[in-house]
């Protein structure tokens, strides 16, 4: 019997959360074939992969991306890829490029996730060619795609295309009976297609891009409860899911999701809710304490089915000058990024009336929750054009000239040029024994990497190598917070089972969507910064994750394509390994499985 792929002598995880076992994989047809104690025939196998000392898990699933637009340009997806990730989740929070047109979808997309919008538009504007769900999975079937794909459809890419991006996001209009009818009926449409549900987002600190609305907020947020039953209805008779994410300023739109979520009020099926998000957070430092209880219990009163996305490393976010979507939460932030010619904006940051509104913005008591601690003694600089301030922090820098903190930060960037003075902050997930606390929590799911956003702010691609050296460490000084293969399962096969996605284990008769680790690369070297230049998006210097040696071999469908450090010939352009996941191909893969 003849295997294209043999994966010798590993220490085998199957993604369910069972003790791991020293085994052999043989693939055949894209098909874990066999899995082996004992030694397999190698004969005219034409990859062999000797795992001896090194781990064989299931591929990653990263639930959190956003990805929409650089799958139409590098379909490979190759920085999360090299770090295991087989399986990536598109469409999340309210934006996806399925409904709205191209102008439209780029003006969503755009300054929300901090990639350029020329491009956007130039990937949508190149490649579009569908204008239902079902053309759009046909279409991102058919591109070479490196990893499987998985997509939601997004609450404001619905509310645009059936309103027009104007009426979408004016306040004072209400959508007619007709025109809720009408979204009901495209997220039917998309449901039907294959798409795993809906994605949202409540609060209003995510804005447009463009010249037409700039700045007002996504149209999602405008959106009533009363719409948003309505389509969460469509996904109750279906049983798909919602990802969203509530507002932060108004603590009982939480609850309300809780509620939407419920079997409560006569209803025969709940809905699974995946929200974001679970932090410790430098602004809320108790938020932890009440995160796991705090869900556990709503959810046992309700009968809900609610967890929060989990960034299982620390939050660290870099920026230059003011591009940093924390800003949004002040208005004059958001005045300041309204502006994209940096000479407007360098003055408009020295206005002195300008500086009044912000100090005054700034110093006011925030009840409630937060994204950013506002603390500028915890924002250190790394890079400015005066050298003497590289490594000070803006706190240090006010002390020093006696002046308030944001006057001190708004000066650097002033003297220097905004854009060229970058610095960094991390926000939250900075403390080890409550970053452990939430890792291990089950109403938390691990997501919210990001990826394929925010290219110059932040770098998660490999979360889940981060979790898995964190959990070895433990592991070593006998202070475990996970055990190796209930860590492995909370990044593959539980989100897979949540998410409804045909992924996650790695046992006889799945797909062979597989990592080879070396557990001797889980180094310093996961938590180190890098930037490469993107050909796809102009050469732009994207912040990355570099450590190759933690990965031996990432496969898709059977296929070695990355190995050793290197993608294997036409990844990504002529040869396609990742496919799309509909929904429903898990509970039919099981079910074929049994016969």
């Amino acid at each position: 019997m003849t295997y294209d792929v043999i994966i010798r002598d590993g220490l085998w995880f199957d993604g369910t959360g069972i003790a791991p076992q020293t085994r052999t994989l043989g693939i055949r047809d894209g098909i874990v074939s066999a899995v082996s104690s004992g030694p397999l025939d190698e004969t005219g196998c034409p990859e062999v992969i000797d795992a001896a000392g090194k781990w064989i898990v299931p591929g990653f699933i990263d639930v959190h991306t956003h990805y929409d637009a650089e799958v139409l340009l590098d379909p490979g997806l190759r920085e999360s890829v090299r770090h295991g990730v087989t399986t990536v989740m598109l469409g999340n929070c309210s934006l996806s490029t399925v409904y709205a047109d191209s102008d439209d979808a780029a003006d969503l997309f755009s300054r929300v996730e901090a990639v350029p919008r020329k491009f956007v538009l130039g990937a949508l504007e190149k490649n579009k060619t569908w204008s239902t769900a079902a053309e759009y999975i046909e279409a991102i079937d058919a591109l070479p795609l490196g990893p499987n794909v998985g997509s939601l459809l997004g609450h404001s890419d619905l509310r645009t295309a059936v309103l027009g991006l104007d009426r979408a996001t004016d306040e004072r209009v209400r959508p007619t009976e007709a025109e809720l009818d009408r979204m009901a009926s495209l997220l039917e449409e998309a449901l039907d297609a294959g798409m795993l549900g809906m994605s949202g987002m409540d609060a209003a600190i995510d804005k447009l891009d463009g010249d037409r609305f700039r700045s007002r907020a996504l149209p999602s947020t405008f959106a009533t409860w009363r719409e948003r039953r309505k389509l969460i209805n469509v996904l109750r008779k279906r049983g798909r899911i919602l990802q969203s994410a509530p507002d932060v300023a108004r603590a009982v739109t939480t609850v309300l999701f809780f509620l939407a979520s419920s079997r409560m009020f006569g209803r025969r099926k709940g809905v699974r809710m995946s929200l974001l998000v679970s932090a410790d957070t430098k602004a809320a430092p108790f938020g932890v304490y009440v995160f796991g209880p705090g869900t556990r219990l709503l959810n046992a009163l309700l009968g809900s089915s609610v967890r929060f996305q989990h960034l299982p490393v620390p939050f660290e976010l870099y920026s230059d000058g003011i591009d940093l979507p924390v800003f949004e939460e002040f208005g004059a932030g958001t005045a300041a990024l309204h502006l994209r010619d940096q000479l407007g904006r360098n003055k408009l940051l020295a206005d002195e009336k300008y500086r009044r509104n912000f100090r005054r913005e700034f110093d006011r008591i925030k009840l409630g929750p937060t994204l950013w601690h506002r603390d500028f003694h915890d924002a250190v600089i790394v890079e400015c054009p005066d050298k003497t301030l590289v490594g000070k922090s803006f706190g240090a820098i006010a002390d020093e000239r006696g002046v308030h903190p944001l006057d001190a930060f708004l000066d650097v960037l002033v003297e220097n040029g905004e854009r060229n003075v970058r610095w960094t902050t991390t926000v939250a997930n900075h403390r080890p024994k409550q970053l452990d606390k939430l890792a291990a929590e089950p109403t938390i799911h691990m997501g919210f990497s990001d990826a394929g956003a925010h290219l110059r702010n932040m770098a998660f691609y490999n979360f889940a190598l981060r979790l898995l050296k964190r959990t070895l460490e433990a592991q070593r000084d006998e202070k475990p917070f996970l055990t190796l293969q209930h860590a492995v399962h909370r990044l593959t096969g539980e989100v897979a089972e949540w998410f409804g996605l045909d992924a996650g284990t790695l046992r006889q008769g799945d797909r062979a969507d597989f990592v080879v680790i070396d557990p001797a690369g889980l180094d310093d070297s996961v938590d180190g910064y890098h930037e490469e230049k993107v050909p796809f998006y102009g050469g732009l210097s994207r912040m990355v994750n570099r450590n190759d040696a933690a990965v031996v071999a990432t496969g898709v469908g059977g296929a070695v394509v990355f190995r050793n450090g290197r993608f294997r010939d036409g990844y990504g352009q002529t040869v396609k390994s990742g496919r799309y996941l509909r929904a429903g191909t898990r509970r039919a893969a099981k079910l074929s499985a049994q016969v």
